[in-house]
């Protein structure tokens, strides 16, 4: 039996050549599988001093926590893209949306967020809620550079490319097709794209690859691309419980 590392790409997920694709089912994490990812990501942390999360996509503008620092940082060795199909927030079954990732290679500028250490426990449980319903993303500790020099060790959320819904190189049309059509529980792909590119470049760090797709794949609203509604504002593919404040990122 061939045991697949969770970074290795099936050459199926590549060059996916129409819309929407055929993911299958998706399964939640148990409760059980939550905690024993929580518990094993967390299990280098002291508790005593505060934590680093950093933000590359929607945690940009609606991190949904309560933070006692944010700043700009990159962190090599990893890169933005949209590799992850979402079914929920930013799309349906039927018609996928997309959401961000880290994927191998490159580097990624973001926001660095610190999470004091007293009570910051049930803030990352709600996080892990949000990020890791469905297990698509892998929790890791990455090397940080922050933008006044310090550096960190930095929570992130790496894309597994073991997963069916990692998306592989999608062509411009696929991602047009996204655009014109896929709109989830929070609002539409091309809303979240918008958004996280106006963040980056507000925040100083614009992302030129992100920009340039976005000006390619944009065309105008279809009837299909309803506006997102009030309640939530990010794109993570969760499933998330009714009680949940925050959204999925």
């Amino acid at each position: 039996m061939t045991v697949r590392h969770p970074d290795s790409a099936p050459p199926s997920t590549h060059d996916r050549p129409s819309y929407p694709p055929a993911l299958g089912e998706s399964r939640l994490l148990s409760d059980d599988e939550l905690r024993a990812s929580i518990d094993d990501t967390l299990a280098r942390w002291d508790r005593a001093t505060d934590l680093w999360l950093f933000g590359y996509g929607s945690l940009i503008w609606n991190p949904g926590l309560p933070t006692a620092e944010a700043i700009r940082s990159r962190v090599h060795g990893y890169h933005r893209g949209l590799y992850l199909w979402s079914r929920v927030n930013r799309g349906t079954p039927e018609q996928p949306g997309l959401v961000l990732a880290l994927d191998r290679g490159g580097s990624c500028s973001g926001i660095a967020f610190r999470l004091a250490a007293e009570g910051a426990q049930p803030h990352l449980e709600a996080l892990w809620r949000r990020e890791m319903a469905l297990g698509s993303y892998r929790p890791a500790w990455l090397p940080c550079v922050l933008a006044d020099g310090r550096r960190v060790d930095a929570l992130a959320f790496v894309m597994r490319r073991d997963v069916p819904s990692y998306t592989g190189k999608l062509s411009d049309d696929v991602v047009r097709a996204v655009f014109d059509c896929a709109c989830g529980r929070y609002g539409t792909t091309l809303d979240y794209v918008s958004r996280t590119v106006d963040a980056l470049r507000n925040s100083g760090m614009p992302d030129r690859s992100l920009e340039a797709l976005l000006a390619r794949c944009k065309r105008e609203a279809t009837p299909a691309a309803r506006q997102p509604d009030a309640r939530g504002t990010t794109g993570g593919e969760t499933i998330e419980p009714a009680h949940k404040t925050g959204t999925g990122r």
